[in-house]
């Protein structure tokens, strides 16, 4: 870990990022002309509050140079900038083009490249990157002896063993690049990651190269003023996944296939596919596939090239699932795994996920909840897929519980409602992450795209007592099967409210309370 002021204009001044250099005593120098300084800074950091002697700071974002008196007091070395900080510190500074850029190439400098020392997997897609990571990270690491590192929307691994929250679908470049040297450190030879739109759009894996990158599926999300202005938008940062990997990794059929498979031959990037095929006879529409093997679609048989592997039933239900299952097999095919080896099959057997399909039956009544993180249109109609297909014969009465988050995503507020109104009975508006949108106005929102005149919608912004009363309505109703839909939330202990995460008891465990 050495990065001096020299080595860092190097470093930027490659990738034609670097601008001018700031010092105290010459206004502009080039690149080549800084002398004197191979003292190497003793750290990296983006956030001023952990600013230690020696450090270089990265001001990225929407970065106020007020906090640099607080830099100043601890130690800064020097910063990294688009604008010159020179009135407000005495430290050097390196004026770039993109601070996010110059963040991400500099963390890879510091940290000695630990990218290039691990077999990198990206796994992108509307819906399915976190079960579809979760997946491939236990199939691999069965293969490899628990040599996997995981960074996920759920949880970070980086020994291939434990794991801890995380606070991004993909970390910050710094903290993903730090996290890697911890990886190869600790003896990881393969790193699993979900990468999302914003990832893309932000440049938080800017300079990242994958060996094998897994595009699973597309559809309108993440649409909105602070995040992807359109769809097209959305598609074009996903897209850039592919000229970034070696591999790639397709689900068949997908939406816009065609235009994934000209960016693949566009970039000479090799192209295996997977699917969820509707029965064995169908073994060969995809390079890995899978099949249902029987009419309750409890058990799978899969395929690669046509050979069975052998059948799979999983610990988390439903089709999707299945076909996440799929993608994972391909992945670890395409970076060389033996996936004929039974383990790769029973390593997936068991693969929880907290909050995402979680069933629960209530010990008073004939009632199940189900507990998954579905918040937009298709993961929402997938999981009424799988109710309808698990449960429709016994008619039951269904209540969807469901906010939506606030600020952003605004077309999911209208993609829940559309998928569920007319296949529930029941749905209660309730909080999620409204950040300083008020959940009365998001829950109004979502109520005034109800256009089905027989579905009973009631708003209840306590999310913990909206759960309580579907509980309640449940155990009350005539002994028919009633199944609560906890959607959105997951199993996550907070709220974010106004910017800040507010402690929350979580879907799963209120249910687990309720139904003891």
């Amino acid at each position: 870990m050495s990065l001096s002021l020299q080595s860092a204009a190097r470093e930027l001044f490659a990738e034609n990022l670097l601008h001018e250099i700031i010092t105290p005593h010459m206004w502009t120098m080039n690149a080549a002309s800084v002398e004197n300084n191979e003292v190497p800074f003793t750290a990296i950091t983006y956030d001023t509050r952990t600013v230690t002697p020696g450090s270089l700071l990265v001001c990225k974002g929407n970065f106020n140079p007020k906090y640099l008196e607080q830099a100043n007091k601890l130690g800064m070395a020097a910063y990294v900038a688009t604008n010159d900080y020179s009135a407000y510190t005495d430290a050097p500074g390196l004026i770039v083009s993109d601070d996010k850029k110059a963040l991400s190439i500099l963390a890879q400098a510091y940290y000695d490249h630990p990218e290039r020392q691990l077999t990198l997997i990206g796994i992108t897609g509307t819906k399915g990157k976190t079960t579809t990571a979760y997946y491939t990270h236990a199939i691999i690491n069965a293969l490899s002896g628990n040599t996997t590192a995981l960074f996920s929307s759920v949880d970070n691994c980086v020994d291939g063993m434990h794991y801890v929250e995380s606070d991004l679908t993909t970390p910050e470049s710094l903290d993903a690049v730090r996290m890697m040297r911890e990886a190869v450190n600790n003896g990881m030879k393969y790193l699993v990651m979900e990468v999302s739109s914003q990832a893309y759009k932000v440049n938080r894996v800017y300079d990242f190269h994958f060996d094998v990158a897994a595009f699973l599926n597309i559809s309108p999300d993440h649409i909105s003023p602070i995040e992807h202005p359109s769809f097209e938008n959305y598609l074009w940062c996903k897209r850039q996944i592919i000229r970034n990997a070696d591999m790639l990794v397709l689900g068949e059929r997908s939406d816009h296939e065609q235009l994934l498979l000209e960016d693949a031959e566009l970039n000479r990037v090799p192209v295996s596919t997977f699917a969820l095929a509707d029965s064995p006879a169908q073994a060969d529409i995809a390079d890995v596939t899978c099949a249902p093997t029987n009419m309750e679609h409890t058990a799978f048989d899969y395929f690669v090239d046509g050979e069975r592997l052998g059948s799979l039933t999983l610990a988390m239900e439903g089709d999707f699932n299945y076909a996440n299952a799929a993608a994972a097999l391909a992945i670890a095919h395409d970076v060389g795994m033996d996936v004929s080896d039974p383990r790769a099959l029973a390593s997936l057997a068991d693969v929880r996920i907290s909050g995402r399909m979680e069933e629960m039956h209530d010990s008073r009544s004939n009632t199940l909840a189900i507990v998954d993180y579905a918040h937009n249109f298709a993961s929402v109609n997938a999981l009424l897929d799988f109710v309808e297909q698990r449960y429709g014969a016994e008619h039951p009465h269904i209540t969807l519980i469901t906010g939506s988050v606030g600020n952003k995503a605004y077309d999911r507020r209208e993609g829940i409602v559309k998928a569920a109104q007319d296949r529930v009975q029941k749905l209660i508006l309730t909080a999620e992450d409204t950040d300083t949108e008020p959940i009365e106005q998001i829950c109004s929102e979502m109520a005034n795209n109800v256009t089905n005149e027989d579905l009973d919608v009631q708003t209840i912004l306590e999310r913990a007592e909206a759960v309580k009363h579907a509980v309640d309505e449940a155990r009350a109703a005539d002994g028919g099967l009633s199944i609560l839909l906890l959607i959105g939330k997951g199993d996550e202990q907070w709220i974010k409210d106004r910017n800040i995460h507010t402690p929350y008891e979580g879907d799963s465990q209120i249910i687990r309370r309720l139904f003891a």
